[in-house]
């Protein structure tokens, strides 16, 4: 009688959880003028301004009310924008002219251009070193810049290509490696690389988001495509669960334990951190394909995803494929709540 009791307690535990994921829906959508590709977004909750990588530029909105606020130009090929605010400072990585474009986020006039190592990806920015650093695909290595001066301090030998990073609770950087599918770990004041933890249960990790309080990496791969969880101190995998196609990008709510992996086949996977070592699927959102990258905001709950429609256009050579590009009128952000 007590197993039985055990068993439908639950079975009820599980349907809330899933009924509470299941309320997440697209609450909005805040178009953006242009047809360029993306990829990156940044929310910086306190001003509650989101930064849009928009192929030659960025695009800044008000998160609360999608309103456009203002545009970064000359940005060629940019992937991701990093804000360190207590230097009153932004940054672009631009992937196509490999420099960092640094600017004023008030303004957002440009107040310098800053060489890097080639193809500069990811960017974020670490407060305890009070640097920010850039994930060259092209040299394979991470470029580390001065948030004060923006002046190139040295480079972080990580011989991968770096995607999204988290900053772990023991003051070490962890960034995910694409291409040699694993987690690399370093330093972010000496930039040595200090540990390299290999995935193994699946390939071209992207998305990553990091739980503080259980020390544990959420890893988005797109081969296999899995969301793989590991101990940030040791490395070990503890579990792996299915998600979308096409996943770029990761976040986790702290408050509800929940981790989320934006794929760019339309799916949002969202899972519940029951503890450490125990998780369970809560189910995927479908939000709209290409929405393939997102920004958590830990105000209000909301996720921001951009997505745009494609068009497809035959190619004067027969031989070759027809070329892809946006829609006109067809980007948006769309802003997904409870």
């Amino acid at each position: 009688m007590r197993n039985s009791r055990s068993m439908c307690v639950g079975l009820f535990s599980a349907a809330l959880l899933l009924q509470g994921s299941s309320t997440y829906k697209v609450q909005a959508r805040y178009p953006v003028p242009g047809t360029g590709g993306w990829d990156y977004v940044t929310l910086d909750s306190s001003t509650r301004r989101l930064y849009i990588s928009h192929a030659t530029q960025v695009d800044v909105l008000d998160a609360d009310t999608g309103k456009l606020v203002g545009t970064i130009p000359d940005t060629p090929g940019v992937h991701g924008i990093a804000i360190a605010s207590a230097f009153k400072h932004g940054f672009t990585s631009n992937g196509r002219e490999n420099k960092v474009s640094m600017f004023d986020p008030a303004t957002l006039q440009l107040i310098k251009k800053i060489d890097v190592g080639k193809g500069p990806d990811g960017i974020y920015y670490d407060p305890g070193s009070k640097r920010v650093f850039t994930n060259n695909h092209g040299t394979h290595d991470i470029s580390a810049l001065d948030a004060a001066t923006g002046e190139v301090v040295g480079t972080v030998k990580a011989e991968g290509d770096g995607e999204q990073a988290i900053l772990g609770a023991d003051g070490l950087i962890y960034v995910n490696s694409e291409n040699t599918a694993e987690v690399v770990v370093f330093d972010p004041k000496s930039l040595e690389v200090k540990k390299r933890f290999p995935i193994g249960v699946a390939q071209t990790p992207t998305g990553l988001a990091y739980d503080a309080k259980t020390n544990r990496l959420f890893i988005g791969c797109r081969k296999e495509p899995k969301m793989v969880v590991m101990d940030a101190a040791t490395g070990k995998v503890i579990t792996s669960f299915p998600i979308g196609a096409g996943v770029d990008f990761a976040g986790f709510d702290p408050k509800a334990r929940l981790i989320f992996f934006s794929c760019g086949d339309g799916n949002l996977n969202i899972f519940h951190e029951k503890s450490a070592d125990v998780y369970e699927d809560a189910g995927a959102l479908k939000t709209q394909p290409s929405a393939k990258t997102m920004a958590f905001d830990p105000k209000t709950g909301k996720i921001f995803l951009p997505a745009a429609e494609y068009q497809e256009t035959p190619a004067s050579d027969p031989s070759k494929r027809p070329q892809r590009s946006v829609k006109p009128g067809t980007f948006v952000v769309l802003v997904v709540g409870k």
